[in-house]
């Protein structure tokens, strides 16, 4: 059983029939670029979040005393 917070119990059926509807909207030759896309998005919001993360980090000795 496949549940997801957003499709509650999804079946092998209902993905097939997704899967096909998308095919039929964009064809074969657009979704290889979709998915770069998509793909380059996600690695561009893992970046943000990591470089986020390398600003809010403890601050070192060497920042006391630039405050000093």
């Amino acid at each position: 059983m496949n549940t997801l917070l957003f499709l509650g119990s999804i079946g092998f059926q209902e993905i097939l029939v997704i899967a096909l509807i998308v095919l039929l909207l964009f064809g074969g030759k657009k979704i290889p670029e979709l998915m770069r896309g998509l793909g380059k998005g996600v690695k561009n919001f893992k970046d943000g979040m990591n470089g986020a993360d390398a600003t809010t980090e403890k601050p070192t000795e060497h920042d006391d005393e630039k405050k000093q």
